[in-house]
């Protein structure tokens, strides 16, 4: 069964900075694109950034290009999305999601359940 659990979230000021996990499980990660979105109260979910199941190329939204960095660990079947420099815009649930194949341009097949970032003084 394909499950993915995020974690890290929580409560930060303007400036700071958060890592954010999705453990995967019942399936084999480096397979997989994996992406993180996000979705603000009012708002539509949006794309955050994405790593490859082949060559772990990343892609970032604009939004937050030189300010997260996504990774994985294949041996510990989790991808992490560091954030720094946070932002109060980038308050949000967080989810990260299984693409259905290597590539980021893919569709999600799974999702997991968010994490809640709150960015706040």
């Amino acid at each position: 069964q394909v499950e993915l659990v995020e974690s890290g979230g929580g409560l930060v000021r303007p400036g700071g900075s958060l890592r954010l996990s999705c453990v995967a499980s019942g399936f084999t990660l480096d397979y997989y694109a994996i992406g993180w979105f996000r979705q603000a109260p009012g708002k539509e979910r949006e794309g955050v950034s994405c790593i490859s199941g082949s060559d772990s190329s990343t892609y970032y939204a604009t939004s937050v290009k030189g300010r997260f960095t996504i990774s994985r660990s294949n041996a510990k079947n989790t991808v992490y999305l560091q954030m720094n420099s946070l932002k109060p815009e980038d308050t949000a649930v967080y989810y990260c999601a299984r693409k259905s194949g290597y590539g980021c341009l893919l569709s999600e097949d799974n999702w997991g359940q968010g994490t809640q970032v709150t960015v706040s003084s």
